[in-house]
């Protein structure tokens, strides 16, 4: 793994920003054939929505991160607070501040929100599994350590090395990565039945949370806990809760997504 790519003068470019920003190309792209597919004319809307929440989940990643995770070390370093190109980002925070943007624009220009994230997902879930590819070659969002001789070793220019030193550390970033293109399938799989506007989306929110809340107990770069659990897990928990509980609410009260798209 490679944290610089090359450089440019003296100015670097890093593996994470490029792959971050791919991620972010990527799950708008994936959006744009989704809704282009279904017909409703909202694929006109995925660049600029993207452009949006891709900046509002960068501020709130990058917030989630430094308040929750790392606030030890950035309330001795705030100048540093806004250098993202570092590394340190927490998806969690990110989703929200994310969410809470795509909300106001699509009321913004009248879009049924449930059945608009509904379509959008899929391609979040994919963004996330191309971000984790980013944590990979940054060192970042690691395990730690399997006690054997098989993992990852880090180099030592990454923060994983300089908290466990050559330790082989569990693949937890990799195997997120792997996972959410499970959760990408499954959700394409349960939006072609028919279902209740917004189903597709908390079922996204519940797939995931159960993934994080599972893959934390090997993850290493923090051990923060709260009433036994991480902060993740705990943050997991709630969203699960708060996503089935809607999930069955719009079972029973929702409306039906009965919109015929052109394939089928």
């Amino acid at each position: 793994m490679h944290q610089y790519l090359f450089f440019i003068g003296s100015f670097p470019i890093r593996a994470y920003g490029l792959l971050f920003m791919l991620g972010i190309i990527s799950a708008g792209i994936t959006a744009y054939y989704i809704m282009k597919r279904d017909g409703r004319g909202w694929h006109i809307h995925i660049f600029d929505f993207t452009m949006w929440c891709g900046i509002a989940g960068i501020v709130g990643g990058r917030l989630w991160d430094v308040l929750f995770f790392d606030w030890a070390y950035y309330h001795n370093h705030i100048a540093e607070i806004p250098f993202v190109w570092q590394g340190g980002m927490a998806i969690q925070g990110g989703l929200l501040f994310g969410a809470a943007a795509g909300i106001l624009y699509t009321r913004r220009y009248k879009i049924d929100t449930w059945a608009f994230g509904d379509l959008l997902a899929p391609a979040i879930i994919l963004g996330q599994s191309v971000g984790r590819m980013a944590n990979l070659m940054n060192g970042d969002a690691f395990g730690h350590p399997t006690g054997g001789n098989f993992g990852i070793v880090y180099p030592d220019t990454t923060l994983a090395h300089h908290t466990y030193g050559s330790q082989p550390l569990w693949p937890a970033e990799v195997w997120e990565g792997q996972i959410d293109i499970l959760v990408f399938v499954a959700l394409l799989f349960y939006s072609s039945f028919p279902h209740k506007k917004g189903q597709v989306f908390c079922l996204y929110i519940m797939l995931y949370a159960i993934e994080r809340f599972f893959l934390e107990f090997l993850r290493g770069d923090y051990v923060s806990l709260t009433l036994g659990f991480k902060s993740a897990q705990m943050t997991s928990l709630i969203a699960f809760g708060i996503a089935a509980a809607v999930f069955l609410y719009l079972q029973f009260r929702g409306t039906p997504d009965t919109h015929d798209t052109p394939h089928q």
